[in-house]
């Protein structure tokens, strides 16, 4: 019989500076790392003995469109990974662009408009899709499982 898999685990005392935590990051291709201040008693619930943090990585990802969060209408790049030639959807992308780089990046979404998406199931109304043409530089959760995970655009390539 397999064993059963867990979702939390426990991993003996770590003790390092900042690129020690990112290279375990790495090396057990892990989202992020929950630790405990090793004094006080356990208690459930929020405590400022807890600390969540997160692994984060970049990426450049395609843009396929641009549409509105349903849940606070903001901004997001759809977005793809080029792959032997193919176009897979990677996920969205909150839009953190301000001035030059917003205008520069609203110039191109004109200039590379279609009415259809490159990725065909993709069916989102509300969506502007463009031309797979405009590559953009994406601050992401690292080791996330499939899609882009509390992604962020951060530049044009």
């Amino acid at each position: 019989m397999a064993p059963a898999r867990v979702r939390i685990q426990f991993s003996e005392k770590f003790i390092g500076d900042v690129a020690a935590f990112f290279n375990a990051c790495a090396a057990h291709e892990l989202e992020g790392i929950v630790s405990k201040l090793a004094t006080p008693r356990y208690r459930s619930g929020r405590s400022k003995t807890w600390l969540k943090t997160k692994c984060f990585t970049k990426g450049e990802f395609l843009l396929l469109g641009i549409d509105r969060d349903c849940k606070t209408d903001a901004p997001r790049a759809l977005l793809a990974k080029a792959e032997r030639g193919n176009l897979t959807y990677a996920g969205a992308a909150f839009i953190g662009l301000s001035g030059e780089d917003r205008e520069e990046l609203q110039g191109k979404l004109r200039a590379l408009a279609v009415e259809q998406p490159s990725i065909s199931w993709l069916r989102n109304r509300e969506a502007r899709w463009v031309k797979p043409k405009l590559s953009l530089k994406v601050r992401h959760l690292a080791f996330g499982s499939g899609l882009l995970r509390h992604a962020t655009v951060r530049g044009l390539s």
